[in-house]
């Protein structure tokens, strides 16, 4: 990695084919089948836990802590070309730790990224980190968070629930209770587990109006179990 400046930015971007060897060179292949099992067997794997991975791109997060929002899409879009799962974390790591650098513009870059090689794995990241990272200081960008909720796409819809996870006394809780109405009815896991959690969240902030909400309104037993856990 060369830099021209301190300046964000202004880093070179890292290879993938850099990035693939420092990830070969710590993999382990006994490990690629039970990894792949536990996604269901949705991805491959290089067989990499989560420790050794980072420890082998502390390099490449170096490099993302001086590159500009769009080197970091870009990178996270090269992430995501690759076969193996352990790019998409290396990928969405580099972009969650610096999600600040994100600009309201990149949602719809994030909304391509969610929508590509779902699962929750990476969508649950980029949900609370860049996206609400991107919302919470640009209220106007919530028609995007108001489309998906409505939509076909799981993890989209998932994403509109769970990117306030982090904004605690700044969750919008008209619009969390109204995303979580509209989805209660869904059979879909992942939306029902998702609501729970959002709700859980919040609660740590409000208990008293997620208990009522919770005891208001009709609830799988799975979004209730999670919203009223704590």
């Amino acid at each position: 990695v060369t830099e021209s400046s301190d300046a964000p930015g202004c880093a070179v971007m890292i290879p993938m084919e850099v990035l693939r060897r420092a990830l070969e060179a710590v993999a382990d292949p006994t490990s690629a089948p039970p990894m792949a099992a536990y996604m269901k067997h949705r991805f491959e794997f290089m067989g990499i836990k989560t420790a050794q991975r980072r420890l082998a791109t502390k390099p490449t997060m170096a490099w993302a802590r001086r590159a500009g929002g769009d080197e970091l899409i870009a990178f996270a879009r090269g992430c995501w070309s690759e076969p193996e799962r352990e790019f998409q974390y290396v990928g969405a790591d580099a972009l969650n730790a610096n999600a600040a650098r994100l600009e309201s513009r990149h949602l719809d870059d994030l909304e391509q990224l969610i929508t590509a090689r779902s699962w929750w794995d990476t969508v649950d990241g980029l949900s609370a980190w860049c996206v609400g990272g991107l919302v919470r200081p640009d209220r106007t960008l919530v028609t995007a968070t108001d489309r998906w909720i409505g939509g076909d796409d799981i993890w989209l819809a998932r994403s509109a629930i769970l990117h306030q996870l982090r904004w605690g006394a700044d969750t919008d809780a008209d619009r969390l209770f109204e995303y979580s109405l509209r989805r209660a009815g869904d059979t879909e896991f992942f939306i029902r587990k998702a609501i729970g959690w959002a709700l859980r969240q919040y609660a740590r902030t409000d208990p008293d109006a997620v208990r009522a909400f919770v005891e208001r309104h009709e609830f799988s037993g799975l979004t209730r179990r999670e919203a009223l856990k704590h």
